[in-house]
């Protein structure tokens, strides 16, 4: 795994924002009080020249200090941990988990627990696990099932459950998915970014496509069924807060429509819990989804991500710490990854 360093100025302007996101990933320690806090601590700030930084608690007790009682800057890794227990049990289990009984799981009341893992995840426990429940269906309909085998066979008790959450998750019928987007609209727009000409396309639901080097008839090829139409302002919010997390990224609920195979949906899953300025290996994101040996077929999950930056594809670099491939070009992997802070190697240096 690539070794972490920390840049201290982007350290120090996230706690001067005290900015959430930075949370987990380092912790500052005032020399003159002796107390280490996460960047989000209410507190108020010391001088700069008081404060050194470290990458964990851990880390800042060794040098001395000790954790700050009003932010609890040691709970933040407790919280990743239960959240990504919670990730395990509800991917195991054949029916989504009762909130009650997941919180006694990990350990935690509901309702905090309810904030943590929507605040790390993006969705709810429940919305995950429909999430889930409906990707296992969809991977029965890719084996020309026909939709009712797939209902049952991915954990359903009854149709009509079914066809709530794929409209939910996915804006159109199961049958519609199967058929190139029958009777779905699909707004597009291609916008001018700070890494060139992108298309941005979306469902009703959410955003579906935002990609390099594509264009109206790329659209219509993979969606050949859709009424695929220039955006008329409908999908404008939508577009400005996704270019937007280009130069200034953070943690976002942007509404995200998009289906492949349960392989690559369950990879893209991963990408999404890759903090803001850390990297991964295609090696790190093969153990996390239990697939040691599909470093290759990460590669190629990784590849065809359908929603550049909203699904940080970006963040997965190669095992020796060097940058690897983006479909976007290297120019605009580095500028996505040093927006967020995020270190590398590159001809042999640390940047």
């Amino acid at each position: 795994m690539l070794m972490r360093t920390i840049e201290t100025e982007a350290a120090w302007a996230a706690f001067e924002r005290r900015d959430r996101t930075w949370d987990g990933r380092v912790i500052g320690a005032v020399k003159t009080t002796g107390i280490y806090c996460k960047p989000s601590c209410p507190a108020r700030r010391p001088k700069q020249e008081n404060v050194e930084f470290f990458l964990d608690g851990e880390s800042a007790r060794s040098a001395g200090y000790r954790p700050c009682l009003r932010c609890k800057p040691d709970e933040v890794g407790r919280d990743r941990e239960a959240v990504a227990r919670a990730v395990q049990i509800i991917e195991a289990a054949e029916e989504p988990p009762l909130l009650a009984d997941l919180a006694a799981a990990v350990g935690y009341a509901e309702h905090h627990f309810q904030r943590i893992f929507t605040r790390d995840m993006g969705v709810s426990p429940a919305a995950y696990a429909r999430a889930i429940r409906a990707r296992r269906a969809m991977h029965h309909l890719q084996e020309d099932k026909s939709v009712t085998e797939a209902i049952y066979d991915a954990g359903y008790q009854a149709p009509s459950r079914f066809y709530a959450d794929a409209k939910e998750r996915l804006g159109m019928t199961p049958s519609a998915w199967r058929d190139g987007g029958r009777g779905v609209t699909i707004r597009y727009v291609t916008a001018n970014s700070p890494l060139g000409p992108m298309l941005i396309a979306a469902t009703d639901k959410g955003i579906c496509r935002m990609t390099f080097k594509e264009d109206e008839r790329a659209l219509r090829n993979r969606f050949p069924n859709a009424d695929i139409r220039p955006d008329d302002g409908t999908i404008s919010p939508w577009v400005e807060q996704a270019l937007a997390q280009i130069d200034h990224p953070s943690a976002h609920d942007l509404p995200i429509d998009v289906r492949g195979t349960a392989f690559q949906e369950k990879v893209w899953q991963e990408l999404r819990k890759i903090p803001l300025g850390e990297t991964r290996s295609y090696a790190d994101v093969a153990r996390a989804i239990g697939e040691p040996d599909a470093m290759r077929a990460v590669g190629t999950a990784n590849g065809s991500n359908p929603v550049a930056v909203l699904v940080p594809c970006h963040r997965v670099i190669r095992s020796d710490g060097t940058l690897g491939g983006y479909g976007g070009g290297l120019p605009n992997k580095r500028k996505l990854l040093e927006a967020e802070g995020a270190s590398w190697k590159e001809q042999g240096q640390l940047l």
